[in-house]
This record gives C-alpha cells, structure tokens and sequence, in this order.
C-alpha cells in the first residue's frame, strides 16, 4: 500500500530556477562568497558550525564553541570579520574550495582606516553638538 502526499494547499509549489520547490523557510546568506557558498550547498549555519566541529575533532584541532562558531559564521559571511588562518583551512576544506573561492585571498570589504576615523570623528563631532545643546 502506497500513502499520498496531499498537500495542504491548492496548486503547484513555488519553483527556483533550478526547477526544485522553494522551502517555505528557505535560507539566505549575505552575496559574499562564504554565503554563496553556504548556499550552494544548501546549508544553514548550523549545518556549517557543526561541520566545523567535527573536522576540527576529527583533525585533533581546537576551535571555539559552538555558540561562538555561531556568530563567527555570520560575521565572517557579513563580511565584518575575516576568519583566522585554522578557520579557513577548515572552511576550505568544508566547502571543498579555495581560499580564493571562499573570498579568502581578496582585500577585506572593510572601510580604510582613514575613513573609520573620519566617520568616528563625525559622530563625536555630532554627540558634542548635541550635549551643547542640551547643556544650554
């Protein structure tokens, strides 16, 4: 006896362009090249941290925690941090890409340090005119 999937709405489901069914809670990952790739493997974060852990284990290698691994991946995709030499030997090998696949190799999106001052000095320049005003 075969059992029937019915589903619980009418018509067909929504389709990617690669002709599978969307997720109702699909992922999503920054367009950087640690999300993308996270992506293309249909991985969450999770997924990633995990398999962090277990190479690293399985390697004799120590790592953070998984709760710290957890925000590692996300800034490491937002690209606000770069991950240290170990992390990306294990993301390499993870992903089974290269350094420069995996966004590695090119300069960090971070703004120069020249314009992390600049834009610092323009918020202390605006949090000093505010407490003028308040002050008077």
């Amino acid at each position: 006896m075969t059992a029937a999937i019915l589903p619980l709405v009418a018509g067909p489901a929504p389709v990617q362009p690669s002709g599978r069914p969307v997720q109702p809670h699909a992922l999503r990952a920054p367009d950087t090249p640690l999300g993308r790739a996270r992506l293309a493997r249909g991985w969450s974060q999770i997924k990633v941290v995990r398999a962090l852990l277990l190479l690293a284990e399985h390697w004799g290698w120590d790592i953070a925690a998984e709760n710290s691994l957890k925000v590692f991946i996300s800034r490491w995709e937002n690209d606000t941090h770069r991950p240290g030499q170990t992390y990306q030997v294990l993301l390499c090998a993870i992903f089974r890409a290269t350094p420069d696949e995996l966004g590695f190799t090119r300069p960090a999106s971070a703004t120069t340090l020249i314009e992390r001052v600049a834009a610092l000095e323009s918020v202390i320049e605006g949090l000093t005119g505010r407490l003028g005003e308040v002050a008077a």
